[in-house]
């Protein structure tokens, strides 16, 4: 099975990046695809909460048994993110050498987040980099050919072509004249943050008077309050607490000064425990206490 293409990098569970998506390019151009995990990601279409790194012994456990078995001619190496683990690496393909190895640097998120370590690329720069045949990489790198936009899918028909018998320069002309046929939203996950975080914004306003913990918004959402607050933040660059105290204590201002209910009621119809309780919360908020508040109004 000369025309395997054997893809080396991290799992993204939304299918945007990674193995998924290497996989899911290279099947749909009829290509023959095997895989290595290098990294575990917990993440969603709002970026990576959690990064699981599989030690060497792992990754070369995997390498070792694919290869053995199905002899890729063609590698694509993409997330390293440990010392250990570009080592074993490169120690494998020196001893095995594969015809073509496509790198494509995942250094930082879609977000702009680092993803590796300084000290993990200057191992890649000294012991990966002369292995490879093929780098596609941003263009402060002086290494290798250089491209702009989808790396991930760059590299990924890059390998096909390869494993197809095209000769490098050919393979990457190839590669981007058939990216240019995509849809532009081909590696876009299938994200409803914006419309859960109007729907969070709703139910704000039809409960703020009764519940101010995020769990309860959560559950009527039918999400985490973890995700929520991923979404809130992503939105609005603020927490999902922060948007319901703040709800709260806008009614707090307005029922002060726009009519004559004592305090003690409004605390009351909020859910506050006391008007004691009302006036500590206000006061966090405002700097002022309640009765400060609707004297300097009525001023």
């Amino acid at each position: 099975m000369d025309k395997t293409i054997l893809t080396i990098t991290g799992s993204d569970g939304t299918g945007g990046s990674g193995l998924q998506a290497d996989i899911r390019l290279i099947s749909t151009m009829g290509g023959v695809v095997a895989s290595v995990v290098t990294s575990i990601t917990v993440q969603n279409t709002l970026g990576i909460q959690e990064f699981y790194d599989l030690s060497a012994t792992v990754v070369r456990q995997q390498v070792e048994a694919i290869i053995n078995d199905l002899q890729p001619q063609v590698v694509k190496i993409g997330l390293l993110r440990r010392q250990d683990v570009v080592l074993a690496l490169a120690d494998i393909l020196r001893h095995y050498k594969p015809k073509h190895v496509v790198y494509a640097p995942v250094l930082r998120s879609s977000r702009g987040d680092l993803l590796v370590s300084s000290d993990v690329y200057e191992i890649i720069e000294k012991e990966l980099l002369p292995l490879c045949t093929v780098i596609l990489e941003p263009t402060s790198m002086p290494v290798g050919p250089k491209c702009h936009g989808r790396a991930n899918q760059l590299s990924s028909a890059v390998a096909y072509y390869l494993s197809q018998g095209y000769e490098q320069d050919v393979a990457l002309r190839q590669a981007q004249s058939y990216l240019k046929q995509l849809p532009a939203n081909y590696a876009e996950g299938n994200s409803r943050s914006a419309e859960l975080f109007n729907k969070f914004l709703d139910t704000v306003e039809k409960y703020f008077n009764r519940y101010a913990d995020v769990s309860f918004y959560a559950e009527q959402l039918n999400v985490s309050p973890r995700y929520l607050g991923q979404v809130t933040r992503a939105i609005g660059n603020r927490s999902p607490k922060s948007i319901i105290d703040e709800r709260i204590t806008n009614e707090i201002a307005s029922q002060l000064t726009a009519t004559n209910r004592p305090l003690k009621d409004i605390a009351q119809w909020l859910g506050f425990s006391s008007q004691a309780h009302l006036s500590r919360f206000f006061k966090q908020r405002k700097g002022i206490s309640p009765t400060e508040y609707k004297q300097k109004h009525k001023q």
